[in-house]
């Protein structure tokens, strides 16, 4: 398995100062995820969690639900030209796909739904969140500087993104980080999904950016009531959560934030 930092020698120039250094870079590799042999998506990936990403990836798509999964591998063939990023996944004998996949996606580090084959493929089909846990402000605050101080490899590149489980009495369940956002966030729900830990209807999401819609559409899927970044939301983003009952917060930076949907749940 490659690892998630790389080194480039680079020219640095510091108030008009020259010197030659070397300096840490976030990874960014291809990852062909596939199912019972066929491929699904492609998506541009920090190497490391990726049975995570695969699980995740396919449960936010709402390919599979939790039990359906038997095994997540990489590549088994001695052949192929870089097996460490292809990630195989089996169902268990008695489940299928829960809804048509053969539209292959393609992923970028920056966008998780290009290449989906028309506007209806964006929206899984969800159902609206349990009311859920009420959150303290402060509690929301002491979340976001726990992902903040966790992010090692951010710490070290300053070039990717972190999401972070939470459950609602401020217990840290995982943190990932990925060059992509949305890929961070399906890891993170990977680990939840593979270690039974759905639905995550008494948790809250953390990321490290923006808030997409697609993020938040990941979150209804895992059933996670409020979801919290550090920078901006999309118009999008606020309508997906006020239609799925979902708590949106924005620009969490130390106590200050925007709530933008679902505001009963912050105390």
């Amino acid at each position: 398995m490659h690892e998630p930092i790389a080194e480039a020698a680079i020219l640095k120039i510091e108030r008009g100062r020259r010197t030659h250094a070397r300096d840490a870079l976030a990874v960014e590799e291809p990852c062909e995820i596939r199912l019972g042999g066929e491929a699904v998506a492609v998506t541009m990936r920090t190497p490391g969690h990726d049975a995570e990403l695969a699980a995740g990836f396919l449960f936010s798509e709402g390919i599979v639900v939790a039990g359906d999964i038997a095994a997540i591998a990489h590549c088994p063939d001695p052949d192929a030209l870089h097996p460490e990023n292809v990630v195989e996944v089996r169902l268990a004998p008695d489940r299928q796909p829960r809804r048509d996949w053969r539209r292959h996606f393609f992923a970028t580090s920056s966008c998780g739904i290009c290449g989906k084959a028309s506007i209806d493929a964006i929206d899984v089909g969800a159902p609206p969140v349990a009311d859920g846990p009420r959150l303290e402000a402060a509690a929301l605050a002491a979340m976001m500087r726990q992902l903040q101080a966790r992010q090692q490899v951010f710490a070290a590149t300053g070039g990717l993104h972190a999401a972070a489980i939470f459950t609602a009495g401020g217990d840290l369940v995982a943190l990932r980080e990925d060059v992509g956002r949305h890929n961070a966030v399906d890891k993170a729900l990977g680990y939840a999904l593979l270690n039974d830990r759905m639905p995550l209807d008494r948790h809250a999401l953390l990321v490290s950016g923006r808030t997409s819609f697609e993020i938040l559409q990941k979150a209804r899927v895992a059933g996670i009531p409020i979801v919290a970044g550090v920078s901006a939301a999309s118009s999008l983003a606020v309508e997906c959560a006020a239609r799925g009952n979902m708590t949106l917060v924005g620009f969490l930076r130390g106590a200050d934030m925007n709530v933008y949907a679902g505001a009963e749940r912050i105390t």
